[in-house]
């Protein structure tokens, strides 16, 4: 039933970043490779409670504890673990390269997710399974999955931990922080106002507004996002080089400004070519911010609370972006308000540039003092 369906979309998010929350604050005490291992047992649990049961109960059980992400973006720990793992192990002017990389990486890894999942269920389907049983047979996989990243945990080396004194330091204080809990308050509200902005023009969104004002086909559209989840991939490595000369807070905001700029710009143009030029124009910026601001966060908390900071300003974003649909819904159904949305969100995200670089313009990470 479709009120059951959203209900059990609605659970899902709220308990996974509540496990997310709970799991990415306690690693740097608990140990990086334990938390890693936990959330991949998760996964695997979560995996194949989905496969054998149609209880709904059961159903937001299984989802909540196996991370599984009803937006497509990523949830668990995973991603403020690693993230504190790579910090720990590379040098600080080599830590913006390798983040960009891993971004890079999730993003090849969840096209090929994509479209081997949509191959797969199509070839089961073509040979006879029902729909249910090729789905079935996914979240299988996907539970095979997290045991692989299980096994990968396990072999990874102690040199991934918070250092023993740090870890100590962070006690058992509020969501693991410490030290670092003023500067992760802040950027956390900065973050939840981009990601809150972002919320409002999500590629669905993007993708209704675009056939309702331009009768885009659904081949014209595929095509589009194809180009803008490319150039979104290019950008991250083109923030590498630009951080080095101008600083991680400079590119973040003076890359990301002009590509809210021409955000704005999208529902002036009066043909579907420019409309996607300047789409694809902001793309070849937008994610410049993304490596630079992962980079920063953990350069600037203390090491035995990175896991812990990386969480914090995660959830806070995941939750911030949850929110914005709901209100972006109804703007879209005016037809005189169609492009709100856009104003709202280029607006917002312009006023997050202005003051994360009034807040942060002079505190720097340490390859840069």
């Amino acid at each position: 039933e479709p009120p059951q369906i959203g209900l059990l979309l609605t659970l899902t998010l709220l308990g996974d970043a509540a496990i997310s929350l709970a799991l990415s604050s306690r690693a740097d005490r608990w140990g990086r490779r334990r938390t890693l291992w936990l959330g991949a047992l998760l996964m695997f649990l979560g995996g194949l409670g989905i496969a054998a049961t149609g209880n709904f109960l059961l159903l937001v059980i299984a989802a909540t504890i196996g991370v599984i992400s009803p937006s497509g973006s990523e949830v668990g720990p995973f991603l403020a673990v690693e993230q504190a793992c790579l910090a720990q192990v590379v040098r600080d002017r080599d830590r913006t390269r390798l983040f960009a990389w891993y971004n890079v990486a999730g993003y090849l890894a969840t096209a090929a997710g994509a479209l081997v999942a949509g191959a797969l269920s199509s070839t089961l389907q073509a040979g006879g399974w029902s729909p249910l049983a090729s789905y079935r047979v996914l979240l299988v996989g996907y539970a095979s999955i997290g045991l692989g990243l299980g096994v990968l945990a396990g072999r990874l080396g102690a040199e991934i931990e918070a250092p023993p004194q740090a870890s100590a330091r962070a006690g058992p204080h509020l969501l693991g922080l410490r030290e670092s809990r003023g500067l992760v308050a802040k950027l956390s509200a900065l973050f939840a106002l981009d990601a809150f902005a972002g919320g409002f023009i999500l590629q669905s969104v993007l993708a209704w507004w675009f056939h309702e004002r331009f009768a885009a086909s659904d081949a014209a559209l595929g095509a589009l996002f194809f180009g803008t989840n490319l150039l979104s991939g290019l950008s991250a490595l083109a923030a590498v080089p630009i951080a080095r000369r101008i600083g991680l807070v400079n590119t973040m905001v003076w890359t990301h400004l002009p590509s809210n700029l021409l955000l704005l710009l999208v529902p002036l143009m009066p043909t579907f070519g420019l409309a996607v030029t300047v789409l694809l124009l902001r793309h070849a910026l937008s994610q410049m911010d993304v490596p630079t601001r992962q980079s920063y966060v953990n350069a600037m908390v203390v090491p035995g609370e990175r896991a812990a900071a990386n969480g914090v300003t995660g959830t806070v974003r995941q939750l911030a972006a949850a929110l914005a649909p709901l209100l972006a819904g109804p703007l879209f159904s005016v037809a005189t308000w169609a492009a709100a949305p856009f104003y709202v969100c280029g607006g917002l995200k312009v006023i997050y540039d202005l003051a994360l670089w009034r807040a942060f313009r002079t505190t720097k990470p340490p390859e840069e003092r």
